[in-house]
């Protein structure tokens, strides 16, 4: 139960902090909390020595008050309506003009969240000090704290609107969100490729027929593998466990996941399979797969005939070359220890062929037609090839493609001078 428990807690929470409304309700909470103690300490001796220091700062007229605060909700209310309709007119656009699996990451941006956090929070406490001064009536001087700190509330919304205007100008042009987009796949690859180097050890799984097969009971893309939720009993005895499908890859009801190689019974195979991370959402989270997936859709969706944008196509592809060209160094399995040293456990990579089919034989079937564009994208797996680090097996997998390339510019590229110039540099 206390396992459920903790999976149902931290699925929640991934699904609450990446909320849109996340950052907004937490600050409004804050602001309430902060006018319901200026409210309270209106009259404490702290706050009345520093009306008498600086009496100029606080509002002691009753309906200098009452305009002061009915304006400033007039305006944030305004201001907090134009930003929440400017972010759906860049949702909009992004959707229809880029990709729609690019709506989570804009959504997700913390800045905005804030922005838009900080105005429905001085709008709640202007609300708040405005209802407490009706209650208070004409002894306005009972509310000068309130007035003040809303007062310059407004004054930072005003700074954080003009910020917000260039932000989600910025945000919205696509050579930025496929940057942002490389940035966090790299930043996600260079620590996985370090963290590989640190903790592989070397395991036999070659005779592992005989071993025990678990076969999943739900049907999804598998997410990870959680050992922190593994039972006692597992813990204790030790064990090698192989996750057969690899990060993103979707399963099917019945399907085999696991295999374990020393015996569990029946309460131990249900564990394992609880253990398992599954989505019902291809795009959920963030990893090398979903970074790469997302930049060949902004790629596919550009040369798109509605579209028709050979120059973010070629942005992206170079992305998705320097991506796959560190993706590629990783090996196909990897083995690592858990759980102080008494469970082993084994994962895999998608293949270089299964990353060919998911990343470039979707631009290489739109794009076939632009010589520009198929210039790139031979370029970016010619680069991929040089790299030493790079198994022979993955290269040959590379140059097959290449091969499937030419093939794509015989037939489809019409002009004999550009059919001739590719395949020279093939």
């Amino acid at each position: 139960m206390l396992k459920k428990t903790i999976k149902f807690l931290k699925q929640k929470y991934i699904v609450i902090t990446q909320s849109i409304a996340f950052f907004p309700v937490l600050i409004s909470l804050i602001f309430f909390i902060l006018a319901i103690i200026s409210i309270n300490v209106e009259n404490t001796e702290f706050i009345n020595s520093i009306k008498e220091k600086v009496p100029y700062l606080f509002i002691k007229d009753y309906e200098t008050a009452r305009a002061i605060l009915s304006t400033i909700i007039g305006g944030i209310l305004s201001l907090t309506v134009f930003s929440f309709s400017m972010v759906m007119v860049v949702l909009n656009q992004a959707s229809s003009s880029f990709s729609p699996r690019l709506l989570p990451s804009l959504v997700s941006n913390v800045r905005h969240q804030i922005i838009l956090g900080f105005y429905i929070g001085t709008l709640l406490f202007c609300i708040i000090s405005f209802t407490a001064l009706g209650a208070y009536g004409v002894d306005a001087d009972s509310l000068g704290l309130s007035t003040m700190l809303a007062a310059i509330a407004s004054l930072i919304c005003i700074g954080l609107f003009v910020y917000f205007i260039n932000s989600i100008s910025v945000a919205i042009q696509i050579h930025n969100i496929i940057d942002k987009i490389y940035d966090g796949t790299k930043c996600f690859l260079d620590a996985e490729l370090k963290k590989q180097k640190e903790n592989k050890i070397v395991t036999n799984t070659q005779n592992s027929e005989d071993w025990t097969t678990i076969k999943i009971d739900r049907t999804g893309y598998y997410r990870s593998f959680d050992v922190s939720l593994l039972t006692k009993s597992i813990r204790e005895k030790g064990n090698h466990i192989i996750i057969l499908p690899y990060v993103n890859q979707h399963i099917w009801k019945g399907m085999p996941v696991l295999k374990v190689k020393n015996f569990i019974d029946e309460d131990e195979l249900e564990n394992l399979l609880f253990c398992f991370d599954i989505s019902p959402d291809r795009h959920a989270g963030e990893n090398n797969e979903t970074g790469l997936i997302k930049l060949m859709e902004v790629a596919v969706k550009a040369m798109s005939p509605g579209i028709n944008d050979p120059g973010t196509a070629i942005n992206a592809i170079n992305k998705i070359g320097q991506l796959l060209n560190l993706y590629l160094e990783f090996p196909e399995s990897n083995s690592r220890y858990v759980i102080n040293d008494k469970i082993t456990i084994t994962d895999f990579k998608i293949t270089a062929k299964e990353m060919m089919r998911m990343i470039i034989q979707p631009i290489r079937l739109y794009a076939k037609h632009d010589n520009s564009v198929m210039y790139v994208l031979i370029k970016s797996l010619q680069f991929i090839c040089e790299n030493p680090n790079i198994s022979e097996l993955n290269k040959s997998t590379i140059k097959k493609e290449l091969d499937a390339i030419k093939e794509d510019i015989d037939k489809n590229v019409e002009n004999s001078y550009d059919k001739q110039a590719l395949i020279d540099v093939l």
